[in-house]
């Protein structure tokens, strides 16, 4: 928990993690368009935004009450980091219960000084704040309220003002003061917040977690009815083994009944360790069928755990094993240097009593870049896994020979699948044109999705959506270059998911352009979590806009709490070709490289949370433009996206991106200018951190151009002196190369002259002068006992 202070003028935030925290105030109050965020406090511009009027009026009040610290949500949680707002979430009814004060701040409440009752009365009735969702908690959990009219003037208490907050919320007497809640029924609790507002559907069912007692990851764009559904399954599964499906089970589901039947039989026959994988070409229907056997084994065996991993990609698979350890509070799980891939495996392949079913979703790939999968899989007798991919060979690694092969879907299942997702129920004499149409898109799972969709907007006939289809196929021949060539429902422009796309396509390019600008950008990003600050516009209300015309059409999934969307990946393949035959992709990627450099911070440790996310886009941009694409925003977003890399220890993909930088700068700016000279050096640390050493020293020699190693500093020297701090860096750096060789007969005189000229320059007790010190000590240490006299 993090909490506010005032140092003076200064405000201060502090992190309390694994501290006893304070005495607290905490504020209740509804956003506005110009709040203080957590990441705004590192700026000098924070203090013009609207909202810090209420951290003053909230700061003040606190220091009447004695109180030094205080809370505020828009600025006390980083919104960056998905760990922790979903820990937030579930944390936010206990923080306003153990807070000293609670603070109403009522922006539409006005009330002069020394009114009477009855001249703010109706207002205060009147008041938004009682219609929105997440204030039901904040007036229930604390022991102490009080409002506040906008100009900060008190009007009352929860106790003096009781009768008034009793008739407009309906909230018994006895709950309003702070009786037990499990006096009331769920159905009660629920009813207290039915006529309550929320920004996103799914707060609806997140603001009564702590009111209902209850801890579910937060799944932002699974809709209200499946937060609710899996809000019910958790409490009716209360007392009985964990787990995580971020997914509420699908009411649409139809039809793989003998799928279901096989993998059912298989996974959990003679209670025995077991693997199996559904494999299939995108679209098919893969995680949904997984996800049905997930949700049955927790409802057929209350004591087995079952833990749905997303092994996309190396970040998905870090944050999935992080929810797990979490949720089994495992030693370690809050340790920020700790690998919750290696604790969850440890604990779970130790603890044999216990069964569990693990889900790993999309794996495409054993090796995720410098992750080996099948490192981070638990070992035990009572384990079943399961595995979604689109490649059999790595299925075959996997679990061979239990790979079930899904197949095209039945004409019987699509057409209910159809049915299913038509607003309008189909006439006999449409049945007909449902089976030419689901035909023609292969009865792929997406592209029927898809086509409801717009045939629901659009409100056309399935005979007007064939014609469409028909079209778009003669518009459009040829075929799709980035597709594997052995899945051909999904090889060329023409195929069914893209056909659907294309049509949506069409008509989005005359209702909304915006929207098309949205897709075209993602296109060159990765296609999971695209945040909607790399989305321009005029407005947030225009990109609101943009993206619900997205997500209305099915081409885009939201994560609207994570401020971002995904695509699907047959769909992102599809508007990549698109872009390329329109002569447009190499432009668009440079236009995202460009709204990439504009968010992209530095790798101080403070972004760490945002860089972490924006990374895989600036990974995914630089790796599939050319080098002239974005200017000098793709350099300048290179060796941003290196350093990170760098930072994080991922030593073999910041090198790939050094070495671009490196010879850009070369090329643009000449072997002895200080940019290049730092981006070799840094190479060159990279090298050494990868005990490349030899690497690492033939590049230090090269930046320093000399004939020897400790020559080094000669290039360097010329250009900016010896003494200069970036010179004396190259030196440390050279001869900590040398030591890790071995060779310290050259190594220990290359740092004595760096200590000397860094105590000349910086000062003894410079932290660079200390760590040269330091390390000096412990080679000659070194020296001595590798050879003694």
């Amino acid at each position: 928990m993090r909490l506010l202070h005032f140092d003076g003028e200064r405000l201060v935030l502090t992190d309390f993690r694994g501290k006893i925290i304070p005495p607290y105030a905490i504020l209740s109050h509804r956003w506005s368009d110009s709040e203080v965020l957590l990441e705004d406090l590192g700026r000098d511009t924070y203090k013009e935004k609207d909202g810090y009027g209420k951290i003053e009026f909230c700061a003040a009040q606190a220091a009447r009450d004695g109180l030094q610290y205080f809370w505020i949500d828009t600025c006390c949680i980083d919104k960056w980091n998905r760990r922790e707002r979903s820990k937030a979430i579930n944390s936010m009814f206990r923080w306003y219960k153990d807070a000293a004060r609670c603070y109403v701040f009522l922006s539409d409440v006005s009330a002069a000084a020394d009114a009477p009752q009855n001249a703010w009365e109706a207002f205060f009735l009147a008041s938004k704040w009682f219609s929105r969702g997440w204030t039901l908690q904040e007036l229930i959990a604390p022991a102490s309220v009080e409002f506040f009219s906008c100009e900060g003037r008190r009007i009352g208490d929860k106790t003096s003002l009781e009768p008034l907050v009793h008739a407009k919320t309906g909230i018994p007497v006895r709950a309003l003061r702070n009786g037990p809640l499990d006096e009331f029924t769920v159905n009660e609790r629920r009813d207290w917040a039915k006529n309550r507002k929320t920004t996103e559907e799914e707060d609806a069912v997140y603001c009564l977690l702590g009111i209902l007692d209850v801890v579910i990851p937060a799944a932002y764009g699974e809709g209200k009815e499946r937060a609710w559904r899996r809000l019910q399954t958790e409490l009716e599964a209360a007392g009985s083994a964990p787990s995580i499906i971020p997914f509420s089970q699908n009411d649409q589901f139809v039809g793989r009944e003998s799928q279901l039947t096989e993998l059912e039989a298989k996974l959990f026959e003679h209670n025995r360790a077991t693997k199996m994988a559904i494999v299939g070409p995108p679209g098919t229907g893969k995680s949904q069928l997984a996800l049905e056997i997930a949700h049955r084994a927790r409802q057929r065996n209350r004591n087995c755990c079952v833990f749905w991993i997303d092994a996309s990609d190396t970040d998905s698979l870090y944050r999935s094993y992080e929810s797990i350890t979490r949720k089994l509070g495992i030693p370690g799980w809050d340790d920020e240097k700790a690998d919750s891939r290696q604790l969850a495996k440890a604990y779970l392949g130790g603890n044999g009593k216990r069964r569990y079913l693990l889900v790993f979703d999309n794996v495409d790939d054993m090796s995720l870049g410098s992750t080996d999968l099948s490192d981070y899989v638990p070992q035990s007798e009572q384990s079943a896994v399961l595995y979604t991919t689109t490649n059999r060979d790595t299925a075959k690694e996997f679990v061979a020979p239990n790979i079930l092969q899904l197949k095209e879907m039945s004409l019987s299942t699509a057409q209910r699948m159809l049915a299913n997702h038509m607003k309008a129920s189909l006439s006999p004499s449409e049945q007909q044109e449902a089976q030419l149409l689901l035909h023609e898109l292969s009865y792929l799972p997406l592209a029927i999705v898809q086509a409801a969709a717009y045939i629901n907007i659009r409100g056309i006939t399935l005979q007007q959506y064939r014609s469409l289809v028909a079209r778009q196929r003669e518009a459009v021949p040829g075929h799709d270059s980035e597709a594997p060539k052995n899945r051909p429902q999904e090889n060329d422009i023409t195929g069914p998911v893209a056909t659907t796309l294309l049509i949506s396509l069409d008509q989005l390019r005359g209702d909304n352009d915006l929207a098309t600008v949205y897709l075209s950008l993602a296109a060159c990003m990765d296609r999971k979590d695209i945040l909607l600050d790399l989305l321009p516009a005029a407005s947030p209300r225009e990109r609101e806009e943009a993206v619900k015309v997205l997500s209305g059409y099915g081409l885009v999934t939201r994560r609207p709490a994570e401020s971002s969307l995904d695509l699907h990946q047959l769909v992102h393949r599809a508007l990549r070709e698109w872009l390329q035959r329109q002569g447009q992709l190499d432009e668009w990627t440079g236009n995202a490289v460009k709204e990439l450099y504009r968010v992209f911070p530095n790798n101080d440790h403070s972004s760490r949370s945002k860089w972490r996310r924006l990374l895989p886009h600036g990974k995914y941009a630089l790796s599939h433009g050319l080098a002239e694409q974005g200017g000098g925003e793709r350099l300048e977003l290179a060796w941003k996206c290196a350093m990170v890399l760098y930072d994080d220890g991922r030593w073999a993909e910041a090198e790939q991106l050094f070495v671009q930088v490196m010879e850009t700068r070369k090329r643009v700016l000449g072997d002895e200018h200080p940019d290049t000279l730092t981006s070799m050096a840094n190479l060159a640390l990279t090298y050494r951190n990868q005990g490349r050493w030899k690497e690492a020293e033939q590049l230090g020699v090269q930046v320093m151009e000399t004939s020897s190693r400790v020559l080094v500093m000669e290039t360097s020297s010329r250009v900016l002196g010896d003494e200069h701090p970036d010179t004396l860096t190259s030196m440390n750096n050279l001869a900590f190369t040398l030591k890790g060789q071995g060779l310290y007969n050259t190594a220990i005189p290359l740092l004595e002259q760096c200590y000397r000229l860094r105590q000349q320059t910086l000062g003894p007790k410079h932290p660079y002068t200390v760590s040269s010190f330091e390390a000096l000590q412990a080679w000659r240490a070194d020296n001595v006992s590798l050879n003694p006299a």
